[in-house]
């Protein structure tokens, strides 16, 4: 592996071992908001999803960016306001790490693309901002047997959990 995650390897939790399983894993963002747009960041960072092991980050929102939400969406510019986050996300986190493999899925994840989409990732981090996704992610990823690690803030205030 490269110098790049040298600090994370000498890690006796990570090593040379953990750092392959993080440049192979195929992790899934719904939502490029206010939860996902950190998780976006470090992912690229940490060496997660590397084109070259075979590995990804997915990344699925239909949303565009806007000036309201630069305060809480890291992820973003000034610059990008008005565009698609998938897209403006793309731009930004391949200019963090050129090695790791980006897809982007345009849309709103729905009940009838939640399992093609859903079925491509090893693990789906939960950035969603609606009751309606949250479920519909639950049910999708009870049913393909994936696990889910889901994140909430509310004001000062937030949880994370992982269900699987």
């Amino acid at each position: 592996m490269s110098v790049r995650y040298a600090r994370q390897i000498v890690l006796p939790e990570i090593g040379e071992e953990g750092q392959a399983l993080l440049a192979k894993a195929r992790i899934l963002v719904v939502g490029a908001g206010g939860l996902g747009s950190p998780a976006l960041l470090y992912l690229t960072a940490a060496g997660v999803g590397l084109g070259s092991h075979g590995g990804c980050i997915g990344l699925i929102d239909d949303d565009r960016v806007d000036a309201s939400n630069l305060q809480r969406q890291i992820l973003f510019r000034e610059s990008d306001q008005a565009t698609a986050k998938v897209e403006a996300a793309s731009q930004h986190l391949a200019a963090l790490n050129s090695e790791t493999h980006l897809v982007s899925h345009q849309a709103r994840l729905t009940a009838a693309n939640a399992f093609e989409i859903l079925g491509a990732y090893d693990v789906i981090i939960d950035g969603s901002d609606n009751f309606s996704t949250k479920y519909l992610l639950n049910d999708a990823a009870v049913k393909l047997g994936k696990p889910v690690v889901y994140g909430s803030i509310l004001g000062f205030e937030g949880q994370v959990s992982v269900f699987w």
